[in-house]
């Protein structure tokens, strides 16, 4: 199971389509700031499933839909934009979280600088922002023999 995970896209669809062309990816997910550009993107490839969570430039700033659990193979996923957590002070109300809902992996975005890494048993992953101009990134979560892990890619390596 491979899902490929945007942030920030800020009006930018075809940075996500080149990747979704290119990934092959099983399942999309999208961490806010333009949610309407998912909403896009599933039109443009409406066989594939796709999750996302509200940032703070969709106009929601707290409250439901700026976090979700999503269960895949038994892997549970946090999502969130990571305003509501203050992520760009720092990851540690992120993390607890994620602790806190029994996550496996917290995903989020808001800061435009990608991230994969571990805090403990828990993947820590940030796709970046998939919006240029100088480059793009994405995020990869792949699920294989029981296992769960993530990287980045750079766009304009795509």
């Amino acid at each position: 199971m491979k899902l490929l995970v945007f942030s920030d896209s800020h009006g930018d669809v075809s940075h996500m389509e080149q990747a979704v062309l290119a990934e092959a990816p099983d399942r999309i997910v999208h961490l806010g700031d333009m949610v309407r550009d998912a909403q896009r993107l599933a039109k443009r490839f409406p066989d594939l499933p796709l999750d996302y969570v509200y940032g703070n430039c969709d106009g929601c700033y707290s409250g439901p839909g700026t976090e979700q659990v999503l269960t895949v193979e038994n892997f549970r996923i946090l999502m969130m934009h990571g305003h509501t957590r203050g992520v760009k002070g720092g990851l540690e109300r992120a993390v607890l979280a994620a602790q806190e809902a029994e996550a496996h992996a917290v995903l989020f975005g808001h800061t435009h600088r990608p991230l994969c890494d571990r805090a403990g048993a828990l993947w820590v992953l940030n796709p970046g922002s998939c919006r240029g101009p100088l480059f793009w990134t994405y995020g990869i979560l792949t699920i294989q023999e029981g296992q769960l892990r993530c990287r980045t890619v750079r766009g304009d390596a795509v």
